[in-house]
C-alpha cells in the first residue's frame, strides 16, 4: 500500500510539474509575442468587403505589433474553406482569420450538420473591426430607377433576372433570399467565390442585380458603373445621400448591417488575444483608417473580445431564425 501511495504521489508531482511547465511556457510565449510574421486568412476572394477591410486594418495592426501581418485569401464554399483552416490552426497567435457574418452565422445556419468548424467552440474572438452597410444595386441598363420600380419590374418578370453573391450560404446569398421572400419576387441566384468576382460580373452585365456589402461596390457606384437602389443602414450615408435606407422604403426587416472582425483559434492564450485586441483598437483609431472605412460606408468598432462574442451569438440567432422561418434550404 505504501508503494502505491508513493507512486501516486510521484505521479501527482510529475503531472503538477508538467502542468506548471506548460503554463509557464504559454506565459513566456505570450510575453514574447509576436516574434515572427502573423498570417491572417481572409476566407473570400480579393476585392470583396472582407478583403478590403481585413487588409486595411491588419496592415495597420502590423505597426503596433512590430511584425508583418500577411493577409492570405483562401476562398471557396462560401467562406467555409478558409474559415475551417483558421479554426483548426495552432492556437499560438500566428494564424488568425477575418470573421464575417457569413462565416460565423449564415453558414452555420445553412449547414448545421456538415460545416467543418464550429463558430463558437473553435474560435477565440479578438474584436469587431467595423460595422458595414449593405447595398442593393443594379446595372445601368436595368429598367428600374428606384426601389419600388425594382420590385415592380421583378414581379412582372419572375425568373428573368439574376443576382450575384459571394457564394452559397454567404451573407449576400441570405440577403438576396430574404429580399425575395419579403417582396414576393423571383430572382435567379448566381454564386461566386467572393463579392469581388460577383461585382465584376454585375458591371459586365452577366448578372443584373447585386445584394452587396458597400465597400466592395462603392468604387463601381461612384464610377457610375452600378446604380444603388437602397442601403441597409440606420440612416442615409453621407456619400450616397440620394439613396434611401431599406427602412425608408418600407422594409425595416431587411435593414441589417453586417460586421467584419478578427478571430483566433480556440485555446489561444488570453495574453495574446489581449495584445491583438489592443493593436486592432489602436489601428481603428488611426484617422487614415477611420477615413477609409467611413468613405466605404463602414463604422469602426474595436470592441472587446467579450462584446464581439455577444455580437457573434446575436447574428447566429438571427440567421437561424431567418432560415427556419423562411424555410430556406441551402446545400
Amino acid at each position: 500500500m505504501k508503494n502505491v501511495i508513493r507512486i501516486g504521489v510521484a505521479l501527482s508531482a510529475t503531472v503538477s510539474l508538467a502542468t506548471l511547465s506548460s503554463v509557464v511556457g504559454a506565459q513566456t510565449n505570450a510575453q514574447n509575442y509576436p516574434n515572427k510574421p502573423i498570417r491572417v486568412i481572409i476566407p473570400f476572394a480579393p476585392g470583396g468587403s472582407a478583403d478590403i477591410i481585413g487588409r486595411l486594418v491588419t496592415q495597420r495592426m502590423s505597426q503596433e505589433l512590430g511584425q508583418p501581418v500577411v493577409a492570405e485569401n483562401k476562398a471557396g464554399a462560401g467562406g467555409a474553406i478558409g474559415a475551417a483552416e483558421g479554426a483548426h490552426a495552432k492556437p499560438d497567435g500566428y494564424t488568425l482569420t477575418v470573421a464575417t457574418v457569413s462565416t460565423m452565422a449564415v453558414l452555420p445556419a445553412c449547414r448545421p450538420k456538415d460545416l467543418p468548424y464550429n463558430p463558437v467552440k473553435d474560435y477565440a474572438p479578438v474584436t469587431n473591426f467595423a460595422n458595414t452597410a449593405n447595398v442593393i444595386e443594379v446595372t445601368n441598363k436595368f429598367p428600374a430607377k428606384d426601389f419600388n420600380g425594382l420590385v415592380e419590374e421583378l414581379k412582372k418578370n419572375p425568373g428573368k433576372y439574376s443576382y450575384g453573391s459571394s457564394g452559397i450560404c454567404s451573407i449576400l446569398h441570405l440577403f438576396g433570399e430574404s429580399f425575395k421572400l419579403a417582396t414576393g419576387t423571383d430572382i435567379v441566384h448566381v454564386p461566386y467565390k467572393g463579392a469581388g468576382p460577383a461585382v465584376a460580373d454585375a458591371v459586365g452585365g452577366q448578372v443584373q442585380i447585386m445584394f452587396d456589402n458597400l465597400p466592395s461596390s462603392i468604387a463601381q457606384i461612384q464610377g457610375g458603373k452600378l446604380r444603388p437602389i437602397a442601403v441597409a443602414w440606420d440612416k442615409r450615408l453621407d456619400n450616397l445621400k440620394d439613396v434611401p435606407t431599406l427602412a425608408e422604403v418600407g422594409y425595416p426587416q431587411l435593414n441589417q448591417a453586417v460586421w467584419y472582425g478578427l478571430v483566433a483559434p480556440a485555446g489561444t492564450p488570453k495574453a495574446i488575444i489581449a495584445k491583438l485586441n489592443a493593436a486592432a483598437a489602436a489601428a481603428l483609431k488611426d484617422p487614415i483608417v477611420v477615413k477609409v472605412l467611413e468613405e466605404q460606408g463602414s463604422s469602426p468598432s474595436g470592441n472587446s473580445p467579450e462584446d464581439f462574442a455577444k455580437e457573434i451569438k446575436a447574428q447566429n440567432d438571427w440567421a437561424k431564425d431567418v432560415v427556419v422561418k423562411q424555410k430556406i434550404e441551402l446545400q
